[in-house]
Order: structure tokens, then sequence, then C-alpha cells
């Protein structure tokens, strides 16, 4: 990683952006994409002692990702179909997936949702890491696949290559190199963890 691109980022933006997200010039940019309240609704949702109605969790992931910003407006109906047409036995794994995902054991629950979204040619790294994001906005991390690429492409990102189809280990790593450099910069740009990308985003321009 580039500790000097880093820094530079990081001064660049305090420069422009003195309390950082907290800025009232980045204010309407927080508003259109709302992390906060769609965390809230997310939180609730997909609680532990929600997962014993399956059905819901599928219908929920639909209302979460029609929503969303960061999703795109192509992905949206597509989810929603997915969730309409998904069997009983479909809908069973798909909340096991994403419960091991939030509140298990990773990596089963990973490769779990893959399996079942596959199916519907919707495993992408977007849908695949929106849930977690909402639901740990300072844990989890967001990866939409353009953004993903130039910061390893920018920041000289080394022995890390960026594949469209999602995988734990490309997940797992990268999620520990953007903790690293979240260590390096101010609070105010890192504490939630879209955000931190989003400024990582604009350090590129």
């Amino acid at each position: 990683m580039n500790l000097q691109k880093l820094k530079e980022a990081e001064t660049s933006f305090l420069t422009f952006y003195p309390k950082g997200f907290e800025d009232e010039a980045l204010l309407p940019i927080i508003k259109r994409h709302n992390t906060a309240k769609i965390g809230e609704s997310v939180r609730e949702m997909f609680s532990p002692d929600r997962f014993s109605r399956t059905e819901e969790i599928g219908e929920n992931f639909a209302k979460i990702i029609s929503k969303s910003s960061l999703i795109s407006l192509f992905e949206k109906p597509k989810v929603r179909d997915m969730v309409k047409a998904m069997s009983m036995e479909q809908q069973d794994m798909f909340a096991i997936g994403l419960y091991e995902l939030l509140h298990g054991k990773k990596e089963k629950g990973f490769d779990i949702l893959i399996d079942v979204l596959s199916t519907y040619k919707l495993a992408k790294w977007s849908i695949m890491t929106v849930i977690p994001y909402y639901y740990a906005r300072d844990k989890a991390f967001f990866i939409k696949p353009t953004t993903t690429k130039d910061i390893i492409k920018f920041f000289d990102i080394e022995g890390l290559t960026y594949k469209p189809r999602p995988t734990y280990e490309f997940y797992e790593r990268y999620t520990k190199i953007l903790e690293e450099m979240k260590s390096h910069v101010s609070p105010l740009i890192g504490e939630d963890n879209a955000g931190f990308t989003g400024f990582l985003m604009m350090a590129m321009k």
C-alpha cells in the first residue's frame, strides 16, 4: 500500500472538508445515501431473532435493496424477482447463509449465499456485501467493482487481484487492507466504511 498517497489524500480532503464527513458541504451527499437510517432498519430486520421466519428474510432483503442508493437501478428488479421465485428450500438456504454471514461462520455464510444467488445470476459483489455493510457500517465494507479495482491500482496494493465473481478469500483480505488504511487516517474520515471508500474514490479523481 502506498502510504504517501493515502496521507496526501487525507491532507487534501481535510483541507476542503475540515470536519470530515460531518462537514456541512458534504451533508447533501450524506442525506442522499441515508446510510444511518437504512442501517437502523437492517439491524432490526436481520437481528438474530428474526431469522426464524425465513420467508421474511428474503422479503426484507429485497426491501433494503430497493431503498439502497448503493445498488444500481438495473439490479433492483432482478433481486425482487429472485425473492418471488425462490422455492422454500432456497428461502431456507438464503436465510441460513445470511445468518451465518452476519452472526456466525462468515465464510460458510458467504459460500451459501453465492450458491443461492448464482442460480439467479446475482452473485455479484454489490449484492453480496450491501447488507453486511449496513448492519455494521464501521466494520464491514461495501464492495463496488469499479471503485475496488481503482483503489487496488491507485494505492499500489500488491498481492490482491480483483475478480468479478465474489470469493470469501478476496473479501477477507481486502477488508483487512481497508482496515489498515483506515488506521492511518483521521477518525473524521474513517467512521463510516462507505464514507471511507468514498474518500478513497475522491482521492483518485
